[in-house]
Order: structure tokens, then C-alpha cells, then sequence
């Protein structure tokens, strides 16, 4: 939840269906850079 504050204090939006799209797209753009930082192995050999 933390990490999602960092994107904004406030959600902008007033409607209640809006706010949870928006809170959806800032989970997404967390995901994207939680996929960026994970290292991808491959077995050597």
C-alpha cells in the first residue's frame, strides 16, 4: 500500500467506479516495474 501512495496521495477521481479503475492502473504500472527488476536465469550447460 505504501508503494501505491508513492504514485499520489490522492486518488483524482470523485465516482466510485473511476477511483477503483484508477487504483487499478496504478497497481498495473507497480507491476510493470516489479517485472522490469526481476532477473531472468537461464541454465548454462
Amino acid at each position: 500500500m505504501h508503494c501505491i501512495k508513492l504514485l499520489g496521495q490522492r486518488l483524482s477521481a470523485r465516482a466510485c467506479d473511476r477511483q477503483v479503475a484508477e487504483f487499478q492502473v496504478r497497481i498495473a504500472v507497480l507491476n510493470g516495474f516489479t517485472a522490469l527488476g526481476i532477473p531472468v536465469t537461464e541454465a548454462v550447460g
